[in-house]
């Protein structure tokens, strides 16, 4: 971060109203002066106001009335380019719809995460309470806009080009003659999850600063892990994370990984000596994991299918630093002598029946 943005305790924040609308002017690409029916007649023909509400309710955005003046002229352009995309047939309404809920949902979980990050960081340096603390990083949003722009684009970028590489190196030549089932899910992948032990009762009394670090400690070491081992981080669920892998031996290492890695990273002893978390919360912190392989569906930035549920009812019943899986994935890595897989006693798991555990170890 630039120097001239480092926090001045001294520094009262100078927020006023003419402030937040320079702020505001800035990021939206000049003044409101256009209305809901405004914004339609301009973005192309056969736009229609309902069309634009529509749109707006997507990207989970306030409601806007007909003929108040809320927009500019980059949202028409947001608007236009969307409607062009439908228009020349490239997409149609369904999609457009799911594409833009798809940046709506993202973009305020992302600009929430952002602004929180900075307000807990000047908090910290500048020694503020939480309200003043939010006033400086409204003074300072202006100047830091840019840089946090410059970076959503590139991060946008290298995530699509992963994606055709991974779509490219999985689909470009058919490995197969045989015509895939219509009615199986479309996508072979491993998935798994690592759900933290005894959460609540590690947790219980830590003050904002400090769960937040323990959280935030948390799904880094599991951000990490994941990415070094060849996965990725579907979501993060308070105190578990859904992981993905294209094949199970990745899958493998990856749930092996977090089994082995976590709980000592999460060694909130060393937390607490560097400043973090208080002194009840000592000890570490292991992960229950477990994974399977199966064919699952890909959508709204989530998977599904009953892979998943397996994987969470394993993860569920799986001791602590340890890792499960099911029959069928145990014997895809059965003759892979990196693993040794070793069948436990049935369990009776709700909405599934009597399924046989597997516990994966590293050879």
């Amino acid at each position: 971060m630039p120097d001239h943005l480092d926090p001045d305790p001294a520094q009262a924040p100078r927020t006023s109203p003419s402030t937040v609308d320079d702020l505001e002017t800035s990021l939206l690409g000049g003044k409101r002066s256009l209305s809901l029916r405004d914004l339609a007649d301009r973005a192309g023909p056969g736009v229609h106001p309902e069309e634009v509400q529509l749109f707006w309710r997507t990207l989970g955005l306030p409601h806007a009335d007909t003929d108040e003046q809320l927009f500019t002229q980059d949202d028409v352009a947001a608007v236009a380019r969307i409607a062009d995309l439908e228009r020349s047939g490239q997409i149609d309404r369904r999609t457009a719809v799911t594409l833009t809920r798809a940046l709506g949902h993202q973009c305020e979980r992302l600009v929430l995460w952002q602004v929180e990050a900075l307000v807990e960081d000047v908090a910290q340096r500048s020694r503020l309470d939480d309200t003043s603390a939010r006033l400086v990083v409204l003074d300072r949003l202006a100047d830091l806009a840019p840089v946090l722009e410059a970076q959503l684009v590139h991060s946008w970028r290298r995530h699509l080009a992963a994606i055709a590489g991974r779509f490219a190196a999985e689909f470009g030549e058919s490995r197969s003659t045989e015509q895939a089932d219509p009615a199986a899910l479309p996508l072979a992948r491993a998935v798994g999850f690592a759900d933290m032990v005894s959460f609540t009762r590690r947790t219980a009394g830590l003050g904002s600063t400090d769960l937040s670090a323990f959280v935030q400690r948390f799904e880094t070491a599991a951000r990490d892990i994941v990415a070094r081992e060849g996965g990725r981080i579907v979501k993060t669920i308070g105190d578990a994370v859904l992981f993905i892998a294209d094949d199970v031996v990745t899958g493998a290492r990856v749930a092996l990984g977090l089994a082995r890695e976590l709980g000592g990273d999460l060694d909130v002893q060393a937390v607490t000596e560097d400043g973090g978390l208080a002194e009840g919360a000592r000890g570490v912190t292991p992960v229950r994991v477990g994974f399977v392989q199966g064919r699952v569906l890909s959508r709204f930035g989530d998977v599904f299918g009953a892979s998943v549920n397996v994987a969470a009812r394993l993860t569920d019943i799986a001791q602590p630093s340890t890792v499960l899986t099911d029959e069928v994935t145990a014997a895809l890595l059965a003759d892979d002598d990196r693993f040794v897989v070793e069948r436990q006693p049935d369990r009776e798991l709700a909405g599934l029946g009597t399924i046989a555990p597997v516990r994966v170890r590293q050879a």
